[in-house]
């Protein structure tokens, strides 16, 4: 799978400036993960701990909240994880929050043609 990298902002989900970021695209991760301590400098206080599975097997618990995103002209209010040091994700909450779907070949964001209903609709 291609890992590449997106310029995003985020920011308090009431109001605020937005940080820019350059988080790695990750669509095996459920939700989108920032450093925990950009999360404080942003007043983002984490909702709840939830515990997570990496991908190695291991168990951790990381802070839950929620954080205003930015991805191209629009502003959603997306789920993040209050993550260690240096670890920047886009996960699939957000993208699917932003009806967007990767382009592995040309590492790039591109806006869903067709979105999925599931059964029914």
């Amino acid at each position: 799978m291609s890992m590449f990298k997106v310029s995003i902002g985020v920011g308090h989900p009431d109001d605020g400036d937005l940080a820019p970021v350059h988080p790695v695209v990750d669509t095996g991760a459920a939700h989108s993960m920032l450093p925990e301590s950009l999360m404080l400098q942003l007043r983002i206080e984490p909702e709840q701990q939830l515990g997570f599975i990496l991908a190695d097997g291991s168990r951790v618990r990381y802070g839950y909240g929620m954080a205003r995103f930015s991805i191209g002209d629009y502003q959603r209010s997306c789920p993040v994880i209050f993550g260690p040091e240096g670890n920047y994700l886009l996960g699939a909450s957000t993208l699917e929050a932003f009806n967007l779907v990767v382009d592995p070949t040309g590492e790039q964001l591109l806006p869903a043609e067709w979105l999925s209903l599931g059964w029914g609709g």
